[in-house]
């Protein structure tokens, strides 16, 4: 899959932590501006630069983790070209329990880590692009849930695309779930999703 599409992202450091601000999946030899799909997801896991540089102020290639495989999937089956993913965490780290506990931590407060809080108002303009069909996977564990909640309020998306957890408001699975038959059913939902989001936008 990684043959058919180049990862590049915008990988930079703060208070000492590795992050990243969004990755950009294309599609190879289609030329375009701005993606036709959008992508919210947890944090950015195990990809990294391949130049090695984690300070940067523009996009480098970037060597793209399971995770983004399947939103590859996603966009080879439901013939997208573009996608971009943010997401509630800008923090770098293939490990989610160390995530939780920089939520929970006081150094949470010094990191600007969220694109979608109000002090990156900005930055989450330049880089979301309205219009497009967005889909949601970060997750369901308890502790994501104030940053999703502010995620969901700040984006006002009416059908984003994903699973929803029943009885839930915020919590959208993971597209990598640890169940490889689980796996394949969130590629196989997401695509008949965007489908019928295509069928019902050209009626």
């Amino acid at each position: 899959m990684s043959t058919k599409f180049e990862v590049t992202g915008l990988f930079y450091e703060s208070n000492g932590y590795k992050l990243r601000k969004y990755l950009n999946i294309k599609r190879v030899g289609v030329a375009l501006s701005e993606p036709d799909l959008m992508v919210v997801m947890m944090n950015p896991g195990s990809s990294y630069p391949l130049d090695g540089i984690d300070n940067n102020s523009v996009s480098s290639e970037a060597e793209p983790d399971t995770t983004q495989q399947q939103i590859m999937k996603v966009m080879d089956a439901a013939a997208f070209n573009y996608a971009r993913i943010l997401n509630l965490s800008d923090l770098r780290t293939p490990d989610s329990n160390e995530l939780y506990r920089f939520l929970k931590s006081k150094e949470c407060s010094s990191v600007k880590h969220s694109i979608f809080s109000p002090n990156r108002k900005l930055e989450l303009a330049q880089l979301f692009v309205n219009g497009v069909p967005v889909i949601y996977g970060w997750g369901v564990d308890q502790a994501l849930i104030p940053l999703a909640k502010q995620a969901i309020e700040t984006l006002c998306i009416n059908d984003p695309l994903g699973i929803l957890k029943p009885n839930t408001r915020y919590s959208y699975y993971h597209p990598l779930p640890r169940i490889y038959a689980k796996q394949l059913e969130w590629v196989q939902h997401v695509t008949s999703q965007s489908s019928l989001t295509a069928k019902a936008a050209a009626v």
